[in-house]
């Protein structure tokens, strides 16, 4: 999906990888599946006016993220002319795609998620892309998480389970 109503100075490139935010369940049992971009639906209710292109480059839940798809995820990222990029990304393991990320050069990188699928009503998927768009247009280049209305560096930062919510730790890099 692509809106081009203004230039592309602030043009938005997004990846989706899958992880809770795109998962659709099935039973209560917890059977789900990564559904199509839930990132779409969000900004049109959202009545975005910047321009921004959605690519799906994976459907998985993050723990089911390999090595090769991480660098898959940083080939995609440096081939992409946009200098703005969001990457919709599950939680688990997404610092450990983050710090993956570090190295591409001349990028604003953010990456968000959710602890609820964004096709529940009580999730702060909403919040979360709104406020990483945001970060995406506005922060200097470098890799950033942008969660809970926080922003974080891959060193500075762990999700934990516990308080669903990711938090600060001691900067180690």
């Amino acid at each position: 999906m692509t809106n081009e109503t203004h230039s592309k100075r602030h043009q938005v490139k997004i990846f989706c990888t899958g992880g809770t935010l795109d998962k659709v369940y099935f039973d209560a049992l917890s059977e789900y599946q990564i559904g199509d971009p839930a990132v779409n639906d969000i900004l049109k209710e959202a009545r975005a006016r910047f321009p921004f292109e959605v690519q799906s480059i994976l459907k998985k839940d993050s723990l089911e993220i390999s090595p090769e798809d991480r660098q898959q995820i940083v080939e995609h990222v440096k081939a992409e002319d946009c200098t703005r990029i969001l990457i919709t990304h599950g939680t688990d393991t997404m610092v450990d795609t983050a710090r993956c990320l570090q190295d591409v050069p001349d990028k604003t990188i953010v990456l968000t998620g959710a602890m609820q699928p964004a096709r529940f009503r009580n999730t702060d998927a909403v919040f979360n892309i709104g406020y990483a768009i945001a970060a995406a247009q506005h922060l200097p280049h470098g890799v950033y998480l942008a969660m809970n209305g926080e922003l974080f560096t891959p060193q500075s930062v762990q999700k934990n389970r516990e308080a669903g919510q990711f938090e600060w730790v001691q900067d180690s890099g």
